[in-house]
């Protein structure tokens, strides 16, 4: 056999030392096993952000085997994320939620490719910015209850953010009129997230890391995952399927508020075939379970920032009270002469990200940056708390402070790039989210003082108030605030409550 010459020789030595010598820096690591007893099982966003400080930009973790690679600035993302997306926009394969549960089926966790294209095409189309007026008259009169409710009863913060932000995206999705919080049509989708934020958590399934056991008989031991998968299968079907059926047996009642799911059935003439009313109900649970948990978690951070940072509120009430009056109750409209109120929703939405790091991203390919290898599978992940918490840009990160942009919409704009994901896969509903939120933020400043507890213990909770750290969105742990009627837009409001017959 003919000899091959050296440099050949050398260049494959050289390649094969290239892709197993020079991955992107990280903690050491163990044969076989990795990192995996070094991986956080709460909050690793800010694990991330500590080693971030000793390995830089871009880093490198093993999982028995599996490749992580967390993305710390948002330069680095940009570059790889949205410049490369055609290699990075695939997800990561969960055989326990994915496979086994079957949230595979879900636009947010499918892989790049063409159903993808054809999911997210039936979203984005519906939640345009041009669009998102037609919303709000739904989201103002939400936000209106849910500020009289909380004046009434301060204990139901929680519930009630919940169930006004629920009524939103099923009214949006489905054209259905929630009855209540113990609504099927709301309990499902947040069960069904609540179990994928369980199966999501590192280490929790052994089956994620060792494939081949979800072919093991479920009778052996240790196979008590297959009757678990089976339950959050169930949980997700009934979630996913029951509100789109009764959509298709009340569509002269569903289509009184537009709605994805009608405007879908409308322009195809009438009649899906099977596969497009498949791909029609996944992706409206994807709208459901996208939006509820974050827009919730972001609403709560809203009213514990307004109870720690009087300052901010006051200052905040003054421009709302020179823009829209005392004649009337604030609009959605009315956020474009609202700078600073734009300012602190920013500022809630960098303080405390509801998924500070984002949804993972995978590598669909071998590949390169600056010299750094990147093995096909890489699980991608945006360590978006690191990006919205450097010091170098954001100065004392910790601090809740409006005034950073300067009401600059081109340094909000930065925060925003950030939050909602990155390349092919950037949320498709970004501007309808944006008008619940803002719906709820001006009618709560233009209507009432957010004020800490009385009991001392409870505001004392407030400056430290840990935030639960398993899954994909990061929730404030259950606290109090009292809420105050303000100015004469509080009997507007009672008017308001009174004609929507709530």
């Amino acid at each position: 056999m003919q000899e091959l010459p050296l440099y050949v020789v050398v260049l494959g030595f050289l390649v094969i030392w290239h892709k197993s010598g020079s991955l992107p820096p990280g903690p050491r690591r163990l044969p076989i096993i990795g990192n995996v007893f070094q991986m956080p099982q709460t909050s690793p966003w800010l694990t991330f952000t500590k080693w971030a400080k000793t390995y830089g930009d871009i880093m490198h973790v093993d999982v028995v085997g599996k490749h992580m690679v967390v993305l710390n600035s948002a330069k680095v993302a940009r570059e790889l994320l949205d410049k490369r997306s055609l290699t990075y926009s695939d997800r990561p394969h969960f055989v326990m939620v994915g496979d086994l549960a079957g949230f595979s089926e879900l636009l947010v966790f499918q892989s790049y490719g063409e159903e993808w294209r054809k999911q997210r095409k039936l979203i984005a189309q519906e939640f345009t910015q041009a669009s998102a007026p037609r919303y709000y008259s739904l989201q103002e009169s939400q936000a209106r209850i849910l500020a009289w409710n909380i004046l009434r009863d301060p204990s139901s913060l929680f519930s009630q953010v919940r169930l006004r932000i629920g009524i939103n995206i099923i009214q949006v999705t489905y054209g259905y009129t929630v009855k209540g919080a113990e609504d099927p049509f709301i309990t499902g989708p947040l069960q069904s997230m609540q179990n994928f934020s369980e199966g999501t958590v590192p280490g929790s399934f052994l089956v994620d890391f060792i494939p081949a056991l979800k072919y093991v008989p479920n009778w052996m031991p240790g196979a008590g995952f297959f009757q678990k998968a089976k339950a959050w299968r169930q949980v997700l079907w009934d979630a996913s399927w029951a509100p789109y059926l009764w959509l298709k047996e009340n569509q002269n009642q569903a289509i009184s508020m537009p709605n994805l799911c009608a405007s879908v059935i409308s322009d195809a003439g009438g009649e899906l075939s099977r596969e497009e009313e498949t791909r029609l109900v996944w992706a409206a649970s994807t709208v459901m379970g996208g939006g509820l948990d974050s827009n919730m978690s972001t609403v709560l951070s809203f009213f514990l920032a307004m109870a720690l940072y009087p300052e901010i509120q006051s200052k905040a009430q003054a421009e709302v009270d020179a823009v829209v009056g005392f004649e009337r109750l604030p609009e959605i409209n009315d956020k474009t002469s609202l700078p600073y109120v734009r300012s602190i929703v920013t500022e809630v939405m960098r303080w405390r990200p509801a998924m500070p790091l984002g949804i993972p991203h995978a590598a669909n390919e071998d590949g390169l940056y600056n010299g750094l290898y990147i093995p096909k599978g890489s699980v991608m992940m945006a360590n978006v708390w690191n990006m919205l918490h450097d010091p170098k840009i954001y100065s004392n990160p910790s601090d809740f402070n409006p005034d950073r942009y300067k009401n600059l919409d081109s340094e909000m704009q930065k925060v925003f790039d950030v939050l909602f994901g990155f390349g092919r896969r950037a949320c498709p509903g970004f501007h309808f989210a944006e008008g619940t939120i803002f719906a709820i933020v001006l009618t709560l400043l233009a209507t009432c003082d957010i004020l800490p507890p009385t009991n001392e213990e409870a505001r004392a909770t407030l400056n430290n108030l840990p935030y639960t750290g398993v899954g994909i969105i990061s929730f404030p742990e259950n606290f109090e605030v009292r809420l105050k009627p303000r100015s004469s837009r509080a009997s507007l409001l009672a008017d308001v409550i009174e004609s929507l017959d709530c």
